[in-house]
């Protein structure tokens, strides 16, 4: 029987799970969520906060860029058109297949490999920047690798900035109305979200980490970080997105962008 709920699953069947659910949801996943995401345009979150407007990469003007867990490198492609030299990376063939087909789309291509955020095809040092925005953290059990690995690759400076599910958020239920305003779980418990198939393999799985094993992680990957950015809900937008939505985005921050570099 299938099902869905919070137990413990096995880590390693879990991340190839979640790499063939991006790849076989997403094109579907572009279209629902590919207006709001623009074709070449760089949103950090569903509350719609811009790099534009945030500037948490800086002048990105010549500066070597990896996008992890890019999806259809929509942020990526909006960096290529500010002079960045950008490297668009996934885990799933499917985003990557998007992201061609944006590429097509706009006239603006961007390099994407399908690559393990957790062994990325790259040598050390060999980039200036690093970001991602949702991208991998949540669907692997072992992000702390993905911190090293970015670590590895970065230049001596060079900053790691990171937008995941706010911690706070995963005590809610995943209902952006005001029936969700009831707090469900633990923010310390850490039993991943996962979906199953009829046989009990998992299909999907997200794994929660509070405000504190984000930091622990960074740290022990060698990083220092220089701000926690938590977006407040913006006005004019409509935008429903899972938990995500307007009513409850008034109260309860919904993402955290972590900001930081290699020493």
């Amino acid at each position: 029987m299938s099902g869905v709920g919070f137990w413990e699953v096995d880590s390693a069947a879990a991340a190839r799970a979640n790499g063939r659910w991006w790849s076989e949801n997403a094109a579907e996943y572009i279209d629902e969520h590919g207006d709001f995401l623009g074709d070449a345009d760089f949103r950090w979150c569903p509350e719609g906060l811009r790099e534009e407007e945030a500037g948490l990469l800086g002048d990105v003007h010549g500066l070597r860029v990896l996008e992890v867990g890019a999806g259809a490198a929509q942020c990526s492609r909006w960096l290529t058109g500010r002079g960045a030299h950008v490297l668009a990376t996934d885990i799933a063939p499917g985003m990557v297949a998007q992201s061609a087909e944006l590429d097509r789309r706009t006239g603006r291509r961007v390099p994407a490999v399908v690559a393990d955020a957790r062994a990325l095809p790259l040598a050390d040092a060999s980039v200036d920047l690093a970001f991602t925005s949702f991208g991998a953290i949540a669907f692997v059990p072992d992000a702390a690798r993905i911190h090293a690995e970015v670590a590895r690759v970065l230049r001596p400076g060079g900053r790691w900035v990171f937008a995941v599910v706010h911690p706070v958020r995963w005590v809610f239920p995943d209902d952006p109305t005001s029936a969700g305003m009831r707090v469900l779980r633990s923010y310390f418990d850490r039993t991943p979200y996962v979906e199953t198939d009829d046989d009990g393999a998992p299909l999907y799985a997200e794994y929660h980490r509070t405000m504190g094993d984000h930091v622990r992680e960074v740290t022990a990957a060698g990083l220092l970080v220089d701000d926690v950015v938590e977006p407040e809900w913006q006005e004019q937008n409509r935008q429903v997105w899972g938990g995500w939505g307007p009513h409850r985005g008034r109260y309860v921050p919904g993402t955290a962008i972590f900001v930081t570099r290699r020493a």
